[in-house]
């Protein structure tokens, strides 16, 4: 599982291909656990936190974000930003669909209650397992593993 993690590393912004579920939740899930180690480190090395906003600075809590770990969190974004768009293009590739799509769930997302609505069936698209054998993005990731790596 710790192959699939960093294999949309290793294929950073490759476009083309299919990728397998394995793939797309592994790295969802090194993406969540990092952010949340990250969080937790910036949240607890910042005592007091939310008593430091005044009336004369308000914006004085957000200190934190501008530290070292805010720093880290935002290199960390942006070392993820462009891998985590190429998996999910080649996770509708292993469904038979455009990558195009992708940026149609975007910009639906940004209508209030249909993003709601695109949300959930990007969702369901991504657990959804391929399509079985080749299909027109390339050969079954499933049965093709060598040329995964």
């Amino acid at each position: 599982m710790l192959d699939y993690m960093v294999l949309p590393f290793k294929r950073y912004a490759q476009f083309t291909g299919r990728a397998r579920r394995m793939e797309f939740w592994s790295f969802a899930l090194l993406i969540t656990i990092v952010n949340t180690v990250l969080l937790g480190i910036m949240f607890a090395s910042t005592p007091g936190l939310f008593d430091t906003a005044t009336p004369e600075d308000p914006f004085a809590m957000y200190g934190a974000m501008f530290s070292g770990v805010g720093v880290l969190i935002l290199l960390w974004f942006l070392a993820t930003f462009i891998p985590s768009i190429a998996v999910s293009v080649r996770r509708l590739h292993d469904r038979n669909m455009s990558g195009w799509w992708y940026l149609g769930f975007v910009v639906a997302s940004l209508i209030p209650f249909v993003g709601l609505i695109a949300s959930i069936a990007m969702l369901v698209i991504m657990f959804l397992p391929g399509t079985p054998g080749e299909n027109r993005f390339g050969p079954d990731p499933k049965l093709d593993v060598a040329a995964a790596y």
